[in-house]
């Protein structure tokens, strides 16, 4: 069984981490620093081959190995994923994409909001959010006045119609997270939830402060972190 050679695996680690430890008694936390410490050391060699790749060019297999780089590689993955799952829950609704979704539930928290805050709280850049807005007002889910303050400003809400579909839509929604979430434990899920909110946390401040406008500005913030 696969699971043998894993407690092989560590039990030469085990082995290590005495020696190292010149004789001093292990403790489980003293393992737990010492296995994060080798695992690092090891994640520049640690090719658990991505089924997409071949065996070509090693050294770009290398780089896209890299930790940081892992991380965004299967962050695009899951999107993906999550994206087919979303489309084939929105089977034979008025919504085409994730993106009208979240951009008519978002509607359907406010009593209305402009059209560049419904945007901006979509996640989009205006012309791709200017095309759900479009889509949305076609099919009768939202409507669309000049705001009274501003007349250069049209604000948006949900209608009956929108508020209608979107709740049953919900149903079929809750199947797509369960999809998403997988064969993780409720305390998998605790903690994968806890590390998105904060990558969340980090992400939005940028995106609401518009502090990435250029590649300049993207090498400037990414050379703070570590």
């Amino acid at each position: 069984m696969k699971s043998y050679q894993l407690v092989r695996e560590l039990l030469d680690l085990v082995e290590k981490f005495e020696q190292e430890g010149e004789g001093l008694a292990p403790t489980l936390t003293d393992f737990a620093g010492f296995l994060v410490s080798h695992l690092q050391e090891q994640q520049d060699a640690d090719t658990t081959a991505d089924v997409r790749f071949g065996e070509q060019e090693q050294q770009a297999q290398q780089m896209a190995y890299q930790l940081d780089n892992s991380i965004a590689r299967l962050f695009i993955y899951m999107s993906r994923y999550a994206k087919f799952y979303i489309k084939k829950a929105l089977d034979g609704t008025a919504l085409r994409s994730a993106e009208d979704f979240t951009g008519l539930a978002i509607l359907l928290t406010h009593e209305s909001l402009s059209r560049s805050e419904l945007i901006s709280r979509n996640l989009q850049e205006k012309p791709s959010g200017t095309e759900v807005i479009s889509r949305l007002l076609q099919a009768g889910l939202i409507q669309q006045w000049d705001d009274e303050n501003d007349k250069r400003t049209k604000r948006v809400a949900i209608t009956a119609e929108g508020k209608e579909l979107l709740y049953r839509v919900f149903q079929d929604m809750n199947k797509v997270s369960k999809m998403v979430s997988g064969e993780l434990s409720s305390a998998e899920k605790f903690t994968l939830r806890y590390l998105l909110q904060k990558l969340e946390n980090f992400h939005y401040y940028h995106h609401e402060h518009k502090t990435i406008k250029s590649k300049n500005d993207l090498t400037k913030h990414a050379g703070k972190l570590v």
